[in-house]
């Protein structure tokens, strides 16, 4: 028997991005997921839209009912056939999907885009971004934002961002200093 390491390296298994990436990150497994969520349940649905070998179909499935993503449920008993339907952890991943495409998307032209993501009753395109659930403010300023050790963090975790949010603490003081700084120079330049 083969043994094949782990792609997590061992100071990030504590790292929630790290373990997300063990089980969602690899190439097919994210287009798989994609049609499911298109509604394909069906080994040769998959293999068909996806183009993909048996074999590696075949293994990126197990690995995604093993992980708790897809449900795998007879609905043939002769010959037993097999669907993949996604779970409620599955179906959970569906906003990372989703992110990940309108990125992808917002590097093209609007012409370019093949997929859009629009909204089932008015037909609009939508613009899906990631916001805080108390405020409603967007995420994705990373000076605004930024990632501290959590209650289960290690002491290296702990160091690691203590640095990192002391140094987002100074930008965010620094950066409310010129913002002040900025309207008192511009009124003192307006006097005679």
């Amino acid at each position: 028997m083969v043994t094949v390491a782990s792609r997590t390296r061992l100071e990030d298994r504590e790292c929630p991005l790290s373990t997300t990436v063990e089980h969602v990150g690899e190439w097919w497994t994210l287009l798989i997921l994609h049609d499911a969520f298109d509604g394909y349940t069906r080994f040769d649905q998959f293999q068909e839209n996806l183009g993909i070998s048996s074999s590696m179909l075949t293994t990126r499935l197990k690995t995604l009912v093993t992980d708790g993503l897809l449900e795998r449920r007879p609905y043939q008993t002769s010959p037993v056939r097999h669907e993949y339907v996604l779970t409620e952890l599955g179906r959970s991943l569906r906003p990372v999907i989703v992110a990940l495409a309108a990125w992808g998307n917002s590097r093209l032209k609007p012409t370019e885009r093949s997929m859009i993501l629009v909204d089932t009753h008015s037909g609009e395109e939508v613009e899906p971004v990631v916001v805080d659930a108390k405020t409603g403010r967007r995420l994705d300023d990373s000076t605004d934002y930024v990632f501290t050790a959590g209650p289960a963090a290690s002491d290296a975790m702990r160091s690691r961002y203590a640095e990192r949010l002391a140094i987002s603490t100074q930008d965010a003081q620094a950066r409310q200093g010129e913002s002040r700084a900025a309207p008192s120079r511009a009124a003192s330049t307006d006097r005679p």
